[in-house]
């Protein structure tokens, strides 16, 4: 399913809450793979199963890398910080401590795993000041 979600809409990566869950930083489990793009946001639906689509702009296309598959195959992934990055500035609704809370990140792996340099460098890419304010409050909440 994973591998195919590269393939219909290119360029793409997989990322949002489908890579945190891959990642293991969100309890949830994922039944459509989301990924980003920099065409226009769509959304497919076929035998493999559901995909979506959020667009940006051309220049943030990145921070991704080819994962392997079970089945030898490897497909993009953003990396866990790219994806925690592309959420936060694709949703602007996490926007208060309580709805950052409410995302449930596993603070194990945002302590032990997550790299706060590359965090940080990935993040001032994107050139917005609304995003500084969302990863300032994230580390507070998570105490980063």
């Amino acid at each position: 399913m994973q591998y195919f979600a590269g393939k219909i809409y290119n360029p793409s990566y997989i990322s949002l809450h489908s890579a945190l869950s891959f990642y293991g930083l969100i309890p949830e489990s994922v039944v459509q793979i989301t990924s980003v793009t920099s065409l226009k946001t769509a959304s497919f639906k076929n035998p493999f199963g559901e995909y979506s689509y959020k667009s940006i702009r051309k220049n943030l296309m990145f921070g991704y890398i080819p994962l392997p598959l079970a089945d030898g195959r490897t497909t993009w992934y953003a990396t866990r910080e790219k994806a925690l990055l592309d959420l936060l500035y694709l949703y602007p609704f996490y926007k208060t401590e309580r709805e950052l809370a409410d995302l449930r990140l596993d603070e194990d792996i945002l302590h032990d795993d997550f790299d706060l340099i590359e965090w940080e460098s990935l993040g001032a890419r994107f050139k917005c000041k609304t995003l500084e304010k969302r990863i300032q409050l994230l580390g507070k909440v998570y105490g980063l």
